[in-house]
């Protein structure tokens, strides 16, 4: 008997972004109903948008973003991919649902929370894990462009996708079922989009 294919998805995620992070808790949750191998790993808003006109409060958020991936990344260059998971809940949380502006205060907070060394807090100012946070965000591209197409992106079985997008988090089984749908599509050789007008505005709960 042939075992059950469990498919591979890489979730990049940027802890300012609020659509990996609605994003990232539909995948959680479709972990909860699918067979997965779900591995968080960080890409960088800063690095994606470098060279772009941003409107004023977008460049604010761009700029300061980098901060806690180069927490995430030294985090997990001394304790291990697998912090990554927790540090990212307790980073976004405060970051989205909680309206925390001060980064500097998250990231003290949530490494707290996830039991880490607050010394990891430094990586925040200094460019030490700049060529990490540099590998870790290329990761994420697709290969054939060298480049994103936006965020959030996820790798599904090797395969480069943005999005999905989305404004509210589906759960249960109905998060399940988005995913079997995302995965036929995201498995199809001749697909490479599908996009309509967006909608309403973003909710967390």
């Amino acid at each position: 008997m042939s075992t059950p294919h469990r498919t591979t998805v890489d979730f990049f995620f940027d802890p300012a972004c609020p659509f990996a992070w609605i994003a990232s808790r539909w995948i959680l949750e479709v972990e909860q109903h699918r067979d997965i191998q779900l591995r968080f790993r960080p890409m960088s808003l800063y690095l994606h948008n470098q060279g772009n006109e941003l409107a004023p409060w977008y460049r604010d958020l761009v700029d300061k973003s980098i901060g806690p991936v180069r927490v995430a990344v030294a985090a997990a260059a001394a304790h291990g991919d697998g912090v990554l998971r927790d540090l990212y809940t307790a980073l976004g949380t405060r970051i989205h649902q909680h309206k925390e502006a001060d980064f500097d205060a998250v990231i003290a907070a949530s490494l707290a929370e996830v039991d880490l060394p607050a010394a990891l807090a430094e990586a925040a100012h200094s460019t030490a894990y700049d060529d990490e946070v540099a590998r870790s965000h290329d990761a994420g591209k697709d290969p054939e462009q060298d480049a994103y197409v936006g965020t959030p992106t996820i790798h599904v079985d090797g395969t480069v996708w943005f999005g999905p997008v989305l404004n509210a988090i589906p759960r249960g089984e109905e998060a399940a079922e988005l995913f079997d749908s995302f995965r036929v599509l995201a498995n199809h050789k001749g697909f490479f989009e599908l996009k309509r007008a967006r909608s309403g505005g973003l909710s967390y709960d």
